[in-house]
């Protein structure tokens, strides 16, 4: 991406502890696998070696010694390699839809970026709504939920934010860890990662769609996740300008010469170029499409892939060659890899062991919507301690939730959604990545993070559990 990224690293947050994390998976991860393998276990030989093989994917998922994509990668061609499932199963991720749709929202958001169409809609919402601290603070979270659209990518969305958020404190004239850099950066930081569970954006929920087709069978359209989420995502905007005051009280509410100092940003900006109103208008055609999928039944996958595709081309695009190259294309391979997985333990059955072994706990309590909605995302949110990323948290337990919830008579759209909007719930920087990144620019500490996501996980936490047995059943949707 086109953006002002620091130059960070996990293992520049600590050093030590990440090396010795990676070393110690780096070694553990196999170990497993050949534990696991030859052990004097009561199931069926392709299970059991399929089970091998996803345990040494899950630990070099969560200790990371290589890059999830390349870990996803190995773990297909093991599956192939070892004779655990024929090849066309092992990579069936790759023949996959959700892998690409990620793919096409990617390129759309590179062009947001490239052409500075991103910055200008950021500065825009600003000016509308206003400079001082409490205006500021709203417009920058409709600004968040306004790339949600744009850019499917919470590192991209922070990376573009930042030097806009660096301009607006330093007008205010405090310091980095003052409590107005504290609360722009916290809050975006967290926000980034929060709405795109709200809206089919980002890695994880497109990952959570792919998924939920793959094993189910069962399409879930771009805008039935928008409907089902549309009240929290409202209720979510007022709570975040609420609570970030209170956490983080401003030395100064009004910000000297704010008008000019926007208006002056803006500026910098100069007059809209064609390369901008050409990708506002593929984005809009995206987003007109995908708003409407109920009607014409066109998949959310084809309509990304199809306007990504087409602004790389002469004229009509604004993206070059070298801009393309840009695009994390293992983002791509991890997504594949993470479904093929899925579909693997499906052939083997060794998804049912996986099930009888982590969901037999937890039928009993699932009687009733609000029940289940507690149960489910407070578990997910326990969860999510031990597999660091939400994209591994994911990928490792999807397939356990889908086939539970099939199993059970279980709505498996309502169960998947919920088990996905489990994983915004976050504590720690290591749980993701963009976590790391909002960190990395020095205007928060640790615990910063800690008091926003404990207080916003509660909040989300109570919000959910009033969506969806008051809000979903009228739209059709039910638990179970």
């Amino acid at each position: 991406m086109a953006v002002n990224v620091p130059s960070v690293a996990k293992d520049q947050l600590d050093p030590q502890v990440h090396s010795t994390k990676m070393l110690v998976g780096a070694v553990v991860g196999p170990l497993l696998a050949v534990l696991i393998w030859f052990a004097p276990l009561a199931l069926e030989p392709l299970a059991q070696r399929a089970l091998a093989v996803v345990a040494f994917m899950i630990v070099y998922w969560v200790t990371e010694p290589i890059d999830h994509g390349l870990t996803a990668l190995f773990g297909s061609f093991l599956f192939w390699a070892l004779n655990i499932a024929e090849f066309e199963v092992a990579f069936s991720g790759f023949a996959d839809s959700t892998p690409w749709f990620l793919y096409g929202g990617l390129l759309l958001g590179e062009a947001a970026a490239v052409t500075g169409l991103a910055r200008r809609i950021g500065y825009g919402v600003i000016r509308m709504v206003g400079s001082s601290y409490p205006r500021m603070l709203m417009s920058i979270i409709l600004v968040v939920v306004i790339l949600q659209f744009l850019i499917p990518s919470g590192m991209a969305q922070v990376a573009l934010l930042a030097p806009i958020l660096m301009g607006i404190v330093a007008a205010f004239g405090v310091g980095k860890l003052s409590n107005i850099g504290r609360g722009f950066f916290v809050l975006v930081t967290y926000t980034c990662g929060m709405f795109n569970k709200m809206i089919l954006s980002g890695g994880s929920s497109i990952l959570t769609r792919g998924m939920v087709e793959n094993l189910s069978g069962e399409t879930i359209f771009w805008s039935e996740w928008l409907i089902a989420f549309l009240p929290m995502t409202i209720v979510s905007i007022f709570a975040c300008w609420i609570i970030i005051p209170k956490l983080f009280p401003p030395e100064t509410t009004e910000l000297a010469g704010g008008e000019q100092f926007i208006q002056e940003s803006s500026a910098k900006l100069g007059p809209w170029t064609a390369a901008e109103k050409k990708t506002l208008a593929w984005m809009l055609l995206a987003i007109s499409l995908w708003a409407t999928d109920l009607i014409h039944q066109i998949s959310p996958a084809i309509i990304a892939m199809g306007t990504g595709l087409a602004i790389t081309l002469p004229r009509v695009g604004v993206l070059t060659t070298k801009a393309v190259k840009k695009v994390n294309l293992l983002l791509i391979v991890f997504m594949a890899g993470a479904l093929s997985m899925g579909e693997v333990l499906v052939q083997t059955d060794a998804i049912s062991v996986l099930t009888g072994a982590a969901m037999s706990w937890m039928t009993p309590l699932l009687d009733q919507p609000f029940v289940t909605t507690v149960v489910l995302f407070w578990t997910g949110f326990v969860y999510h301690f031990f597999l660091g990323s939400e994209l591994s948290m994911l990928s490792t337990s999807l397939p356990v939730i889908v086939n539970f919830a099939a199993t059970e008579g279980f709505d498996i759209k309502a169960i998947s959604l919920i088990w996905n909007f489990s994983s915004t719930s976050k504590i720690f920087v290591y749980q993701s990545s963009v976590l790391m990144l909002g960190y990395a620019y020095g205007y928060f500490e640790t615990k910063d993070l800690f008091k926003l996501g404990i207080t916003l996980t509660i909040v989300e936490g109570i919000i959910l559990s009033l969506l969806v047995p008051l809000y979903w059943p009228l739209i059709g949707m039910w638990t179970r």
